[in-house]
């Protein structure tokens, strides 16, 4: 399962899904697209957030556990 943000997170995404399945032909990839609000949003941001002392949690999905 992969997130889309943008045309060119599909282009890699494309290319590594494409590699996945010539390696093993039972793996399956499938897409998600971002919600407009969250496209900006990267998981290097959250991570600098978090690692900085911020509030990560404004940026996962509820019921994620952040832990240092």
């Amino acid at each position: 399962m992969r997130g889309l943000r943008t045309s060119a997170d599909f282009e890699f995404e494309r290319a590594i899904a494409q590699t996945n399945r010539f390696l093993a032909k039972n793996i399956e990839t499938i897409f998600i697209l971002t919600t407009p609000e969250h496209t900006s949003i990267t998981s290097t941001i959250v991570r600098e957030v978090f690692k900085n002392g911020g509030d990560a949690s404004l940026f996962v999905p509820k019921g994620i556990i952040l832990k240092k």
